[in-house]
């Protein structure tokens, strides 16, 4: 805390003291003991006071006598000079004796007398000049010349002074009533000062200073009670909490667990017949469980359900129930807990317990991993609530009350290991995305609710829709029987698949976008270099469909599909798809010149670039780096072999661009003449795209769904410079 008492007038001294200060009329320093004062001053100089001041001293009493002026100035000139030289005498003298009452006195009765009242007033109320009973006098006579009476009366009434008539008082003046008077002395010694030193007329000036040991005495007196009160109220909520006593009074909305009785069948689950053999020994349990108990034997508890979103797993969970005719109790993982403390385990518990009333019965609960995540030391009781608590339903009925337990969850190693331990979860059933003919299964058993075409074939679809869950093919029916509507048409025909099936799978067309024409023959030639590539390169993966239609975020997609599923890849394959990749990016260099190839090959480079790494680092496909597996521990492996196999994933790129530059420039024809097909257009089939390259007409209305504006571009130079032909050559049958 730091208070300050100053004088606007004056600042020369300052006075650092370690001491509160309750009010002006008890700041007596000097009376006080073992208090320490630092006083720290600058040169006081009244010079400059005097220097100002007009030398009229003692002309009103000179005789202005005209004929005597001459020698009057004189005699006033040397008076003044010798009065000057005087007062500047005294001056330095008192100034290098601030301390000493008696000189400063002596100064200011020299002051008083040569009428400079303002320069006593001045420099007595500049602190640290040493004063005492007759400064004070002085100083009052100096206040009555310069006519401020009230101040001196104040003043004198203030320390009861004793006035003499022989200091020129006038007898007219108030301040006629004298006192005895007190010894007042210097601020500098250490004898007291009278208790009241001090006024509003005479301030004192004060600066009160703590030392830091104090400043943080303070301090710590205030942190520590709030840090106490801090944790001490978040120990004691924690504890509630952990306890169930908060809101323990508090209505909960109670969550409807109604069993009902599930009309899927078997039948209704297509491309997971592994999956659905699995579960057809529970059906058999739920029918005939003496079947299984006369021989000793047991039927696991519980069943988890693994796999990708949308492969079946929840229907598959309501054909179990539906083909053995028991109630079927359903929750998601995220319906047990809500905000108060409690609520999952009691949730779990009425699940339980209305079960077994209806026992035999199947529980299942879907997103297990919502409540069954791997358990923290450093999480709350109340967090681990819910999971203790089904542990223990789990565990708490015998394996032939008749009660089944099937979970499903997209992440099983996520799940807490005490709920996947043999007793719990016995039994671990895969459920993975369906392969070619469980997708023409999902695809046939869709289409019976729709009027489909007679060229529809459902194994052509499937063939084409590789890594789709049967969910998503569920959607590709549904989408091409709305296209098929909003066509007016009479039945979903091949053609309404096809545009379902691109939209799953290249993304929704921009037909609003606005392209120049540069820009749209650069992608033409783009996707012609990846066409042509896939077409001519060994062991690429089969040609789908190319266009310049900008779909998702591309300007153009080259699509390829498998001729059935794959699981591995061959060196030969991993080879063809780096040459498929580079293609767009030869292509617009053969074309436009290396300075004007375009930003659009930047996903094509990511692509190639995580194939040429996998070789080297996963599948060993390099010499010089050896089979070793570098993917896993990365970081562990030397910085030499780490730099080989950076050496060799450039090499495996730039070997790469050779071969596709060598191919492209020789089927620099094929690669024009389908550039212009997609120009003309637009989208090209395989069938399409072969013809087309061979010179043929095909049987295909142009369109062009963009604006196409015309625009000032560099490459469109260099394409002219580069090819003989028009920007829409009109294409003719070979001979």
């Amino acid at each position: 805390m730091q208070r300050f008492i100053t004088n606007p007038l004056t600042s020369s001294w300052l006075l650092n003291a370690s001491i509160p200060i309750a009010s002006t009329a008890t700041a007596s320093i000097l009376l006080r003991k073992n208090q320490k004062f630092l006083i720290t001053k600058r040169n006081f100089v009244s010079t400059s006071l005097l220097r100002n001041i007009n030398d009229n001293f003692n002309n009103s009493n000179l005789n202005n006598n005209h004929q005597n002026s001459n020698n009057l100035n004189n005699l006033n000139n040397n008076l003044n000079n010798n009065l000057k030289s005087l007062l500047a005498s005294k001056e330095q003298y008192a100034n290098s004796n601030l301390s000493n009452p008696i000189i400063q006195a002596d100064f200011y009765r020299l002051l008083l007398s040569s009428n400079y009242p303002q320069v006593i007033i001045s420099r007595f109320e500049t602190p640290g000049i040493a004063k005492n009973n007759e400064c004070i006098n002085l100083y009052i006579e100096a206040l009555k010349k310069t006519g401020n009476f009230i101040k001196a009366h104040n003043l004198a009434t203030s320390y009861n002074l004793q006035q003499n008539s022989s200091n020129q008082i006038n007898n007219n003046n108030p301040l006629n009533n004298n006192s005895s008077q007190n010894n007042i002395l210097d601020n500098n010694t250490n004898i007291p000062l009278n208790s009241s030193f001090g006024s509003k007329h005479l301030p004192v000036h004060v600066v009160i200073t703590e030392s830091g040991w104090t400043i943080l005495t303070k301090l710590l007196k205030l942190i520590i009670p709030i840090g106490f009160l801090t944790w001490a109220g978040t120990e004691g909520f924690s504890w509630l909490v952990e306890n169930g006593t908060i809101f323990k009074n508090s209505e909960i909305t109670d969550k409807s667990i109604d069993g009902s009785t599930s009309t899927v069948k078997f039948d209704d689950v297509c491309g997971v017949d592994e999956a659905r053999a699995e579960l057809e020994e529970i059906v058999e349990f739920l029918k005939d469980p003496s079947k299984f108990t006369g021989l000793g034997g047991k039927l696991p508890k519980g069943v988890l359900l693994t796999g990708p979103p949308g492969t079946g797993k929840t229907l598959l969970a309501r054909a179990t129930a539906g083909e053995a005719g028991v109630p079927f109790f359903f929750m998601s993982g995220s319906e047990f807990d809500e905000l108060y403390v409690g609520v999952g385990a009691k949730r779990v518990r009425e699940l339980f317990s209305q079960a077994r009333s209806r026992a035999p019965a199947i529980v299942f609960i879907d997103e297990l991993d919502a409540i069954g995540g791997k358990r923290n030391p450093r999480d709350q009781a109340y967090v681990k609530q819910t999971l203790n608590q089904l542990l223990v339903e789990l565990d708490g009925f015998s394996q032939t009350s008749g009660i089944i337990i099937i979970g499903a969850t997209n992440f099983p190693e996520s799940l807490d290991k005490a709920l996947t331990r043999p007793g719990r979860f016995d039994k671990i059933v895969n459920v993975d995305l369906p392969d070619v003919r469980g997708r023409t299964q999902i695809l046939t058993h869709h289409m019976k609710n729709i009027e489909i075409g007679s060229d529809v074939d459902p194994t052509i679809i499937a063939r084409g829709t590789p890594g789709l869950s049967g969910a998503e093919l569920m959607n590709l029916v549904n989408q091409a029987a709305v296209y098929a509507s909003q066509q007016n048409a009479l039945s979903v025909d091949m053609n309404h698949f096809e545009w379902a099936k691109d939209k799953i799978l290249m993304g929704a067309a921009k037909k609003t976008m606005v392209i120049t024409e540069a820009s749209r023959r650069s992608t033409a030639f783009h996707e012609a270099g990846h066409a042509i590539m896939a077409l001519y390169t060994p062991g690429a993966t089969s040609l789908y469909k190319a266009t310049v239609l900008p779909r998702g975020r591309a300007l153009g997609v080259t699509f390829q599909l498998p001729e059935m599923d794959k699981h591995d890849l061959t060196f030969k394959e991993c080879l063809a798809r780096l040459d498929v990749a580079m293609g767009g990016k030869i292509a617009e260099e053969i074309i436009y010149t290396p300075e004007n190839v375009s930003t659009g090959c930047s996903s094509d480079l990511s692509n190639a670039t995580g194939v040429a790494r996998a070789m080297v680092t996963q599948y060993g496909m390099s010499d010089k780096v050896g089979p070793v597996k570098l993917s896993d521990e990365w970081d562990s492996w030397s910085s030499k072999i780490r730099d080989n196999a950076d050496q060799e994933v450039v090499r495996l790129l730039k070997e790469s661009e050779e071969r596709t530059r060598k191919l492209l420039n020789d089927r620099k024809l094929e690669l024009t003449r389908l550039a212009n097909g997609l120009m003309e257009y637009e989208t090209l089939t395989k069938d399409e795209i072969e013809k087309v390259v061979k010179g043929e007409i095909i049987e295909k209305d142009k369109l062009v769904s963009n604006t196409v504006i015309k625009g000032s571009d560099e490459r469109d130079k260099k394409y002219k410079e580069t090819s003989n032909k028009p920007p829409f050559p009109v294409m003719e049958p070979q001979a």
